[in-house]
């Protein structure tokens, strides 16, 4: 069997992260789950400076409701905290601007991963940006 550390989970939140639909989320959530990793996607648009709150609060509410964490302080601190670490990540390039993309969640035991793939709005000349959160949590 696989050893599931914080990168391999962390690998998991950018494929979730990078899917182009929902049909492709549902094929890779059913893949992780039968190895035991739980799995969250959901998509955000918005500015940037003023979207940060939402933001976090969509990767804990959308952990919730996949079942990645469940609802203890411990579980929804960690999201948290891991997808204000992957929007630091962000933050020089997103500062003033749009943002849109998607959030990938993973959990495997212990490990929680938050991923934020988002392209930055300037007029025509978008940029790209992934951040990348992890905690540990007793599961």
């Amino acid at each position: 069997m696989a050893h599931y550390g914080s990168r391999r989970v962390s690998r998991i939140a950018i494929e979730m992260a990078l899917t182009e639909s929902r049909e492709e989320e549902r094929e890779l959530k059913q893949r992780f789950l039968k190895e035991g990793i739980k799995t969250a996607a959901v998509d955000y648009g918005g500015d940037f400076i003023s979207s940060v709150n939402k933001i976090i609060e969509r990767a804990v509410v959308a952990s919730k409701r996949e079942g990645v964490i469940k609802e203890v302080h411990a579980d929804e601190g960690a999201v948290a905290g891991a997808t204000r670490e992957a929007l630091s990540q962000i933050m020089p390039k997103a500062i003033g601007f749009n943002v849109g993309g998607k959030i990938g969640i993973a959990r495997k035991e212990d490990h929680i991963s938050v991923a934020i793939y988002f392209g930055v709005g300037l007029l025509h000349l978008d940029e790209v940006a992934l951040g990348l959160g992890h905690r540990a949590v007793h599961s």
